[in-house]
C-alpha cells in the first residue's frame, strides 16, 4: 500500500527543519534519522527562514513557547516554498498562552498536517465551531473522558473530517486508535501498545515521524501521513514484544521502538499494520 512513500523517502533522505521543544529534542531527532530523513534542529529567529529554506519539511511543536517567533518566520517561508509544515499542539487547552500560540500560528501559517491528542484536536474543533463544548488536557496527556473508544469511533472521525475541512489540513488523532483524516477521507489505525503513552515523547516523535514522511512525498501528504502513522503503530507493536521477551521496561521499549522505525520495511508494515478507511 505504502511503496512508493517509503521509496521516495529512503531515495530523497529529506531534511527535516524541527523547532521542537527541549524534552523530546534528541528523540525527534533520532527518529527522522531512523525513517530515512535527516533532522535539523534550529530555533534562531535569525537563522530559522535560511535553515527551512535547505530542508524539505518543518516540524513545529508546541512544547516550545518559547519560540512563537521562530515558529512564524519558518512557517511562512515554508508555505512560500510549498515544503509541508507539520504541527503539534502539544497542551492547548492547558493554559491561556497555549491557546493563544496556537492561533497566532494558525493566523499566519497553512498547516499541511496537525497531530495531537483526542483532547487537543477537540480543543482545536471547539474554538474552530466544529464542535460545542469544552475540552481540556492534563499537561500533554489526553483526558480520560475524551478517548476514542469504538462507541465514540464513528462521531470522532465525522468530527475530525469538518475539522480537516476547516483547517484545509490532514488531522491525526493519536491514541489508543489512531484517526487520519482529510476532508472526505478517514483511516482508523489499531496498532500500537498502551505503553507508549508511559513514554515521554512518543506523540512528538509521532509528528517528527510525519514530517520525514511528507518531506519525501510533498505531492502526497494525505498518504505520507497514513504510512508514518501506521509504521510508528506497528513498531509500538513489534517494540512491546521485545521488551516482553528481555524482561525489560518502558526504557528498553524506547529503545525497541527507535530500533524498529530504522529496521522498518515495506514487508513488516504491509503485515503488522491494522488499518480500516472509515
Amino acid at each position: 500500500m505504502f511503496e512508493p512513500i517509503f521509496k521516495n523517502v529512503f531515495e530523497s533522505k529529506p531534511i527535516v527543519h524541527c523547532i521542537t521543544n527541549f524534552v523530546t529534542v534528541n528523540d525527534c531527532a533520532n527518529i527522522i534519522l531512523a525513517g530515512g530523513g535527516s533532522p535539523t534542529m534550529a530555533h534562531h529567529k535569525d537563522e530559522v527562514e535560511e535553515i527551512t529554506k535547505k530542508s524539505q519539511s518543518l516540524v513545529l511543536n508546541m512544547g516550545n513557547v518559547h519560540e512563537v517567533d521562530s515558529m512564524i518566520l519558518a512557517g511562512k517561508r515554508s508555505n512560500t516554498l510549498e515544503h509541508p509544515v507539520i504541527i503539534d499542539p502539544v497542551g492547548i487547552g492547558a493554559s491561556k498562552l497555549r491557546n493563544e500560540t496556537f492561533f497566532k500560528l494558525s493566523q499566519s501559517i497553512q498547516f499541511s498536517v496537525i497531530r495531537g491528542n483526542i483532547s487537543e484536536i477537540k480543543r482545536i474543533a471547539n474554538e474552530k465551531g466544529v464542535i460545542n463544548g469544552n475540552s481540556m488536557t492534563k499537561g500533554v496527556d489526553a483526558d480520560e473522558i475524551d478517548k476514542v473508544t469504538e462507541d465514540s469511533l464513528e462521531e470522532t472521525v465525522e468530527v475530525t473530517k469538518r475539522l480537516s475541512k476547516v483547517m484545509q489540513s490532514v488531522i491525526v488523532i493519536s491514541g489508543a486508535i489512531d484517526i487520519v483524516a482529510y476532508k472526505e477521507k478517514a483511516y482508523v489505525i489499531r496498532n500500537g501498545h498502551p505503553i507508549m503513552a508511559q513514554i515521554t515523547g512518543t506523540g512528538c516523535m509521532s509528528t517528527a515521524l510525519i514530517g520525514a514522511f511528507c518531506g519525501g512525498n510533498p505531492n502526497n501528504i494525505f498518504e505520507a501521513t497514513l504510512a508514518a502513522v501506521a509504521t510508528m503503530g506497528v513498531s509500538g507493536d513489534i517494540a512491546f514484544e521485545k521488551m516482553k521477551r528481555f524482561e525489560g521496561g518502558t526504557m528498553m521499549f524506547r529503545m525497541f521502538l527507535i530500533d524498529n522505525i530504522s529496521n522498518m520495511t515495506l514487508g513488516i508494515i504491509n503485515k503488522g499494520m491494522n488499518i480500516e478507511e472509515i
